[in-house]
């Protein structure tokens, strides 16, 4: 799912918040340097000097647009902005004492110390989170978008340094397709160039990337085709508005990249209020799940053990969002050697296709046997599937940000590598303990394409209401012992 960043004054959020801090900070340091002790906010006229001074710094950076173009400026400029910023807030607080005639109550001393700090210590946060914020965007490893640019020869270079030059919104410049020649494998300003016209759809699936911008030259076509493949993929596509025409994409609307005003093609799109608020939510879930998940041991292990001695939990390498890899945890519901067992297995999955795995009766499961008589015995690996309590150590994954409590399913790596490209968008959002998939009918759906059509339903269709309706299905199901999760 693509993250539409926040528009007008309250898009650079950290730096108000950050900001907020450091007045409060200087406030309770010029209290202490000023020989008045260490509890200010036990005193009422400071608690409330305290308070004005939140508002008014919120006030003052509403109305005076302090953060417009804060990534942008230079340290002079910071400077002068910041010097800007204090004078008014120092003026408004000393009219504040004023009204209030308690500017005599005031330490002189206090109210000078608390300016200059916070003077000093806000620019000095400011420069320190923008140079914070400008690795994490320019280190790949570290949680940047990947941009893959298309375009055409003759404009490649000219678009290259328009976007190095003005990355603010902080990708990672993935290669380069060129449209009117075989250009694969030549280097241009350092960037490769990865494909061409007709590979670039399945050069995204392979490389798994986050989003492309199409910028041809004013003499070159949109490549109409190339983009009806990408939106099939769900890869969020960028279009520079000067030569748009129509499109297909469940999801539109204007931004800029660089310097370039492009049409955005996205399935859904989320604002960064909420997705906040989901990450939010699967921070305290998982904590929860995690103390769960830590009494389910104490019972499920011995269990475990008895009937099958070895790790009580199991890891697994999975595909998350934009096909970014993880291990994902689950109690070991199977015997030790599953994995070897699963190819002479494949001729009776339900799913036939190879891109999903299931079994009606599967022997590797731990207790699970075939008696003489024909009879199935299942045992305590059948019982925590079917109780979904194996599903529990995911509130790990969901805690360190791999997953989030609903999603879509995460798929095995072999699984993937047999996706067409409708099938990777599903991995356009990142990947859930449960979903609509699991709560639609889960063991029952055995057409791969209706587990694929369920994921994109749920990508088009997400908001937080929903994500609450499928947790209360998803509890109800469970309860129901309907299939494993």
């Amino acid at each position: 799912m693509y993250k539409r960043e926040t528009e007008g004054w309250f898009k650079h959020y950290d730096f108000i918040l950050l900001d907020m801090l450091c007045l409060q900070i200087a406030f309770f340091l010029a209290y202490v340097i000023s020989g008045h002790g260490t509890a200010p906010y036990s005193n009422d006229l400071y608690r409330n000097v305290a308070i004005v001074i939140e508002l008014a710094d919120l006030v003052i950076l509403y109305s005076f647009n302090t953060m417009k173009r804060v990534l942008k400026r230079g340290h002079y400029r910071e400077v002068i902005v910041t010097l800007e910023h204090t004078l008014i807030l120092a003026a408004t607080i000393s009219a504040y004492l004023f009204i209030s005639h308690e500017g005599g109550n005031y330490s002189r001393s206090a109210y000078g110390f608390m300016m200059l700090i916070y003077l000093l210590l806000t620019y000095v946060t400011r420069e320190l989170w923008k140079s914070v914020l400008r690795k994490l965007r320019i280190d790949p490893d570290r949680g940047s978008r990947s941009l893959l640019i298309i375009t055409t020869s003759d404009v490649a270079d000219e678009v290259l340094t328009n976007i190095r030059e003005n990355n603010y919104a902080g990708y990672h410049l993935a290669g380069l397709a060129v449209l009117d020649r075989n250009l694969t494998g030549v280097t241009m300003d350092g960037i490769p160039v990865v494909a061409g016209e007709d590979d670039v759809a399945e050069y995204v699936c392979q490389a798994w990337i986050d989003e492309v911008l199409i910028v041809p030259s004013a003499a070159s076509p949109y490549p109409e085709d190339v983009i009806r493949k990408l939106e099939e993929t769900g890869v969020t596509i960028h279009m520079n508005l000067l030569k748009v025409g129509c499109t297909t994409g469940k999801k539109r609307f204007v931004e800029k990249i660089g310097t370039y005003t492009v049409l955005t093609t996205t399935m859904n799109y989320a604002s960064a209020g909420q997705l906040f608020l989901k990450r939010l939510a699967d921070i305290v879930g998982g904590l929860l799940g995690c103390v769960l998940t830590g009494i389910i041991f104490i019972f499920v292990a011995p269990m475990i053990y008895t009937q099958s001695p070895g790790p009580i939990f199991f890891a697994q390498e999975r595909v998350g969002k934009n096909g970014k890899r993880f291990k994902m945890y689950k109690f070991r519901s199977m015997y030790l050697d599953a994995e070897a067992k699963k190819a002479e297995l494949m001729k009776d999955n339900k799913l036939g296709d190879g891109k999903m795995f299931k079994l009606d009766f599967d022997p590797r499961v731990i207790g699970n046997k075939i008696l003489p008589d024909g009879t199935k015995k299942t045992g305590v690996g059948d019982f925590i599937r079917r109780t979904s309590l194996d599903e529990f150590p995911q509130f790990f994954n969901v805690l360190k940000g791999d997953m989030s409590i609903v999603g879509t399913r995460p798929p095995l790596v072999g699984e993937v590598s047999l996706y067409e490209l409708h099938h990777r968008s599903r991995l356009a959002i990142k990947p859930g303990i449960t979903g609509m998939w699991q709560v639609s009918g889960r063991s029952d759906i055995t057409d791969f394409e209706e587990v694929v059509d369920l994921d994109r339903k749920y990508i088009n269709e997400w908001n937080l209401e929903l994500d609450i309706k499928i947790l209360f299905k998803t509890v109800a199901v469970v309860l129901k012992k309907d299939g494993s999760m």
